[in-house]
C-alpha cells in the first residue's frame, strides 16, 4: 500500500502530518510485518531527517544523461537542434553549443544525429538516502544545487525502495513536493490513496482546489484532506470539502505547543502523545479510502 501526503502549496504542515502517520504506523508493525517505509520526495528541501534521525546505511547517486559534441565529426547540419524539443542545442554554421541545464536527457540527438557526432555522458544531479530508524525505512532524495529538474531524483528514490523491496507488502508513505507540477505528479503516480494537507485560509482553498484536480480529476486517485491550524479559517475549506465529498480525516488546531515541536524537530505524536490517537484515526481512514478503491 502507498499513501501520498501532499498540498496545493507550502507550510501547511505536509511533513509534521507525513511524519507522524508513518511514527504511528512503524508503532502498529509486529514482528512478522515488514517494516513501514517513509519517502521523503520533496527532493528541493528535503527535511524529514530533521524529524525522524536515521542511521544512514546507503547513498545512491543520480545522474542523467548530457549530449557531448564531437567538434572533429560534427557537420553542424542542425538536426540535433531541430529535434531538441527543449532548446538544449544551437546549431551555428561553425559550431554546435550544448546548455546542459536545459538538457531532459531524452537522447533524440544522439539518435537523430546524421555524423554520429554526439555520445551522452552521465551528469550528477542528486542523490538517494536510504537507512533504518527505529521500526522504520527511511528514503530522502535531494536535488544537486543549481539542477532545476526533481522529477528524475523522485524517480530514482521511489525505484531505489522498490528495487529493495520496500514497496512489497508493507505500508509506504511520501512525503511530496508542495504545489501540482510535474514532481508531484511524480510522487502521486502509482499511488493507492493521497491525504492534501491543507489551512483554512482563501491560499490554503485556492491551492486545495488545484491539487484536487491533479490528484482526484487527473490521475483518479482516492483523495481525503487534512486541514491543519483549522480553529483559524472561516470554514471556507470544510464547505469545499463537503460541496466535492471529500472526507476530513484529520484536524490540527492552531496550538503553540505544535508549532514549538515543528520547530524543535520533533514528530507531533511525540512531543504531544495526545495527538497519536488523532493520528492513528486518520491513517485507519486513509488505508480504508484505499482499500475501498481497489479493484
Amino acid at each position: 500500500m502507498r499513501l501520498v501526503i501532499a498540498s496545493g502549496k507550502g507550510g501547511t504542515g505536509k511533513t509534521l502530518v507525513a511524519t507522524s502517520l508513518a511514527l504511528v504506523a512503524a508503532e502498529r508493525a509486529t514482528g512478522s510485518d515488514a517494516l513501514p517505509a517513509l519517502l521523503d520526495a520533496d527532493v528541493e528541501a528535503p527535511n524529514v531527517a530533521l524529524f525522524v534521525r536515521a542511521e544512514v546505511s546507503e547513498t545512491v547517486a543520480v545522474e542523467r544523461l548530457v549530449p557531448v559534441v564531437n567538434a572533429a565529426l560534427c557537420t553542424h547540419c542542425g538536426r540535433c537542434a531541430e529535434v531538441c524539443q527543449f532548446n538544449a542545442i544551437a546549431a551555428l554554421p561553425t559550431q554546435t553549443l550544448v546548455f546542459a541545464e536545459l538538457c531532459h536527457g531524452c537522447g533524440s540527438c544522439a539518435l537523430q544525429c546524421p555524423a554520429g557526432a554526439i555520445t551522452e555522458e552521465p551528469q550528477p544531479m542528486g542523490r538517494v538516502t536510504l537507512g533504518q530508524a527505529a521500526g522504520l525505512r527511511l528514503g530522502e532524495g535531494e536535488l544537486q544545487v543549481g539542477e532545476a529538474m526533481a522529477t528524475p531524483v523522485i524517480r530514482a528514490l521511489k525505484h531505489e525502495a522498490q528495487r529493495r523491496g520496500w514497496d512489497g507488502e508493507a505500508l509506504t508513505i511520501i512525503d511530496a513536493p508542495p504545489g501540482t507540477a510535474c514532481p508531484v505528479i511524480e510522487a502521486l503516480r502509482g499511488a493507492d490513496a493521497a491525504l492534501l494537507v491543507t489551512e483554512p485560509t482563501p491560499f490554503g482553498l485556492h491551492d486545495l482546489r488545484m491539487a484536487v484536480e491533479v490528484a482526484r480529476d487527473v490521475l483518479g486517485l482516492p483523495v481525503g484532506v487534512a486541514i491543519n491550524r483549522d480553529d483559524g479559517g472561516d470554514g471556507s475549506v470544510a464547505a469545499y470539502c463537503a460541496q466535492e465529498g471529500l472526507p476530513v480525516l484529520l484536524r490540527l488546531p492552531l496550538e503553540r505547543e505544535i508549532a514549538a515541536a515543528y520547530s524543535d524537530g520533533q514528530p507531533l505524536v511525540t512531543a504531544l502523545p495526545r495527538y497519536r490517537p488523532t493520528f492513528e484515526a486518520a491513517l485507519d481512514a486513509l488505508l480504508a479510502l484505499a482499500e475501498e478503491a481497489q479493484p
